[in-house]
């Protein structure tokens, strides 16, 4: 395993900058806000650690990039930032979500809570649910792992054409695995930043998708033309678990980050890490480590700490907004979806100790 330590200078100035107006304005954040972001250059900060590298096939050695700092970000001409206009974010799920409606309809739901507490202060809403068919897109089974796959780049002038006027961006989400070409195995998602519009995939987010067992396979695609989605009708969805979730809630704002103009993070552990794998993305933290949360913030204009609470509150389902499983909605479903708390508790103590540096 590797480690990659940057020293404590070049942390602090990737955060604050050396530009006077950067830093004029990093000393605008109140005591608390600059006590957390602070953090960043501690060497032995419990809040933020340094990344960790374990094996060739992790993304930083596969994919060599430029890191991003702060100023580059803020200096960024073709980054997209929300206005008065354009201040929504939009889901749009493509497919069934769930192996009932009940069950689809709960969990995007959740998606919805937890963007926007992520993306305090903007505006998360939700487009009707479109079948497969409405898309119009290609579509084929894998030939190594013979399951359901459709065209990503499809999908993406599909939700260009549905963006609506007062749109930051349009996310799509699906259960059904991507591919953006022909000559690709699969990908997890694709987005176009200038448009503003991505779709992501949490097919092999389930625990079975890589098992012999996967009931997913199709054995042989019968079409009588291009514009056949029948196959589509009933095709197999993972069960949806508190780890499932939190899969799905990393994938769904990391991609989203990139929208804002964040690039992958090369600082510290951090949920805008690149990842090449699921074991990767698994290590990958819920949390944006303090320079890329400047990023955000500053895009958004959040208070750092009502951000936080508004992360606690949807673990702990105190929102009326959210969604809570009734008895009569666990009987017509297949399956009650999982206790968040599960998955997120680790991520709600550590919401904690920043709050309590926050508000010292």
């Amino acid at each position: 395993m590797q480690t990659i330590r940057h020293s404590e200078q070049t942390l602090k100035t990737a955060l604050i900058s050396k530009t006077p107006a950067l830093v004029s304005q990093y000393e605008n954040f109140n005591a608390g806000e600059r006590r957390l972001m602070n953090e960043a250059f501690q060497p032995n900060s419990a809040l933020f650690g340094p990344i960790t590298l374990h094996s060739e096939s992790d993304w930083i050695t596969s994919h060599p990039e430029a890191p991003q700092d702060f100023e580059q970000f803020f200096s960024d001409p073709k980054r997209k930032t929300p206005s008065p206009e354009k201040c929504n974010i939009y889901i749009q799920s493509i497919g069934s979500l769930g192996n009932t409606r009940i069950i689809s309809d709960e969990y995007i739901k959740w998606l919805k809570g937890y963007c926007e507490a992520f993306f305090y202060g903007l505006t998360v809403k939700l487009l009707e649910p479109v079948p497969v068919s409405a898309t119009r897109c290609s579509f084929r089974v894998n030939e190594s792992t013979q399951n359901l796959q459709i065209h990503a780049g499809d999908i993406l002038k599909f939700l260009k054409r549905k963006k609506p006027a007062n749109a930051f961006c349009v996310v799509g989400i699906t259960m059904i695995d991507l591919y953006p070409r022909d000559s690709w195995n699969f990908v997890f998602g694709q987005a176009s930043l200038t448009e503003g519009v991505g779709i992501f995939s949490f097919a092999r987010y389930g625990s079975d998708f890589y098992s012999s067992r996967y009931e997913g396979k199709v054995k042989k695609l019968e079409k009588t033309s291009s514009s056949d989605y029948s196959v589509f009708d009933n095709y197999y969805i993972s069960e949806i678990t508190s780890v499932f979730l939190l899969r799905s809630c990393k994938t769904l704002t990391h991609e989203i980050g990139h929208i804002f103009g964040m690039r992958h993070c090369q600082w510290l552990s951090c949920l805008m890490q690149g990842s090449n794998h699921l074991e990767e993305a698994d290590r990958r933290p819920l949390n944006l480590c303090p320079i890329c949360l400047r990023k955000l913030q500053c895009a958004i204009g959040f208070n750092i700490v009502e951000r936080y609470k508004a992360l606690l509150r949807w673990i702990d389902d105190e929102s009326a907004d959210m969604p809570r499983m009734t008895p009569k909605h666990s009987r017509e479903g297949n399956k009650n979806l999982p206790d968040r708390l599960e998955a997120f508790k680790d991520w709600k103590e550590w919401i904690m100790k920043c709050l309590a540096v926050l508000q010292k």
